[in-house]
């Protein structure tokens, strides 16, 4: 069997093993729901149909993470933190797009819209959207519980006050914090200091998305591995800068991107409002008449495809495009040089490289 071969096979197996293990965990949970009340069966549905899809990027992080500190491969611990952070990254999932008031995630309806048409379909009473809205935050709430009976299912390796369980803490606790820090900026960006709109972004993305997508997960799985000290923060210097890429690339696909591939309508990071390092670099570089045209739309939910249309050509004509660009090459440049100094096996540091640079060059 060839390296690659061994790669694209172990890499397989332990997807699959995610899979399964989320199958097992859910249906499980499905019979304790069902025994409340068969009505809990649309909130266990949603949240099984949500953590069916996905390119599984944090659990394999985590995977790498634990086989580049020497754990086993296929062992159980790195499976269950794996679907772990499934769970985890669903609950996120959920709550985001309520934020944003999306209706779309993987080319379907949103959890909270699949709720509103519920709604709408058996003609109950009072109002759909609230309802919608409701229902959907105690799926993300219980997708979070679930996310922490699934880690504590690891045993000792992830036990309080163990590296593991302090990074899963931290993890989650980053990303509430990140969550609550775009939506402060979303509403007040337009009356602050716009000479820090692009610093203000930069920590948005780096709390909110980069340290949970990449930075915690290959820590994570080191650290049940038992790595040493040295190798986490050399998994820290990688995953940070590629977790930062990851996300600038996120934002230039959510106003350049093709919905065929994202998934999402075109523009609509600009209907919800979203702030990021790529609109205030535009806001910045931008002629005061083309910032103003910028500020007066962003958030609108009756966004026109023309207005659309314009603020994408405001974005390129202002270089802020290009400038999102050079900072996606130096980031992942970043994570590259760190990675080639990392003590890996060849086997593991393969499959991060890979890794990063699906994540860099992404088209959804």
């Amino acid at each position: 069997m060839t390296a690659a071969e061994q790669l694209r096979n172990e890499q397989a197996d332990f997807v699959a093993g995610v899979a399964g293990e989320l199958t097992a965990f859910l249906t499980t949970r499905q019979s304790l729901m069902a025994g409340i009340s068969p009505d809990i069966e649309p909130i266990m549905g949603s949240i099984s149909n949500l953590v069916t899809g996905g390119k599984r990027l944090r659990a394999l992080m985590c995977y790498w993470g634990w086989r580049g500190a020497g754990g086993g491969a296929g062992a159980s611990e790195v499976v269950t933190a794996g679907a772990a952070l499934e769970l985890f990254q669903a609950a996120a999932l959920i709550h985001d797009d309520i934020i944003d008031r999306s209706d779309t995630r993987r080319g379907g309806p949103s959890v909270h819209r699949r709720f509103t048409q519920l709604h709408t379909s058996q003609g109950w009473a009072l109002d759909s959207e609230r309802f919608g809205q409701a229902a959907a935050i105690l799926a993300g709430d219980l997708c979070l519980s679930f996310s922490e009976e699934a880690f504590t299912d690891i045993g000792e390796r992830a036990a309080s006050g163990s590296r593991a369980r302090l990074i899963f803490n931290l993890m989650r606790a980053e990303v509430m914090a990140g969550q609550y820090l775009d939506i402060l900026e979303e509403v007040a960006g337009p009356v602050r200091d716009r000479a820090g709109a692009v610093s203000r972004a930069q920590s948005i993305i780096r709390f909110k998305s980069a340290k949970y997508s990449t930075e915690h997960p290959l820590a994570l799985g080191g650290a049940l591995a038992g790595a040493s000290n040295d190798l986490l923060r050399g998994y820290s210097a990688f995953a940070l800068p590629l977790g930062e890429a990851f996300q600038l690339r996120d934002d230039v696909l959510g106003v350049f991107g093709d919905p065929l591939t994202t998934g999402k309508p075109a523009g609509d990071d600009l209907r919800e409002g979203k702030r990021t390092v790529l609109v205030a670099l535009a806001l910045d570089q931008a002629s005061p008449e083309e910032s103003a045209f910028i500020d007066a739309r962003l958030g609108s939910p009756a966004l026109s495809q023309a207005d659309i249309l314009e603020i994408r050509r405001i974005i390129e004509d202002s270089g802020a495009l290009q400038a999102t660009e050079v900072l996606i090459g130096e980031f992942g440049a970043a994570a590259f040089d760190a990675l080639e100094g990392l003590p890996l096996d060849e086997l593991p540091k393969t499959a991060l490289k890979r890794l990063a640079e699906a994540t860099v060059s992404r088209t959804s």
